[in-house]
């Protein structure tokens, strides 16, 4: 059973189902936006939108209030070339975003340069400062250097709702369960126009407070 559940026919067919229910499930939840006019006035220009890991399973629901407010620019996903960050790149694809994978230790060079192009020909980018392995709610710094490099502000959100299955892992990853109540948060976006190592710790602070925010909205 767990050599099929690895074939990538039924690897496929999870990511579907996935997509689909995670798209049923935030649609039924009753939102509550905190910063609202930070993602309004977001969507003109591209950003590097940054959330924690454990929060990866709802954060298309920003994008899902995005497009009601407006939103018309494409997203690009940063996704692990793992197993499992394949699995999720594919569900974030079905739920309609771009994906580019690479990460810190494999394919970085090239994943940066993907960002890099799709930020410039106007898209937002989607990145999880502490995937794919963590420690959690530490952000490595591609984010800071990736907003460096392109001038692109970064834009930390934190999702969170209240009805959600806490899954065992080293994210703590929340998946979430329909007919909730659920909170966008959304921080100022952080403009990286010095060394962006200085700029790291601000951006880390700002996921914390935004997760917080959403968790306690």
């Amino acid at each position: 059973m767990k050599k099929l559940l690895k074939s990538a026919p039924a690897q496929a067919a999870l990511a579907w189902l996935a997509a689909v229910y995670i798209d049923l499930t935030l649609r039924t939840q009753r939102w509550h936006v905190v910063g609202g006019e930070n993602l309004q006035a977001s969507l003109e220009t591209p950003v590097i939108a940054a959330l924690w890991h454990e929060s990866l399973a709802t954060g298309s629901g920003m994008w899902l209030i995005a497009r009601k407010l407006g939103l018309r620019r494409g997203v690009v996903v940063l996704s692990s070339q793992h197993r499992d960050g394949k699995l999720i790149g594919n569900i974030l694809r079905h739920l309609g975003m771009g994906l580019v994978s690479g990460s810190s230790s494999r394919g970085g060079a090239e994943a940066v340069e993907a960002l890099t192009l799709a930020l410039r020909s106007g898209k937002h980018v989607a990145i999880t400062p502490d995937g794919p392995r963590g420690p959690r709610r530490v952000a490595a710094p591609g984010v800071a250097r990736l907003a460096a490099m392109t001038g692109a502000p970064v834009l930390p959100f934190g999702v969170w709702t209240s009805r959600a299955i806490t899954l065992n892992s080293w994210d703590r990853l929340r998946f979430p369960l329909p007919f909730g109540r659920a909170v966008l948060a959304v921080g100022t976006p952080i403009h990286v126009t010095g060394p962006w190592e200085e700029a790291l710790p601000n951006i880390q602070a700002a996921l914390v407070e935004m997760q917080d925010k959403a968790a306690h909205g």
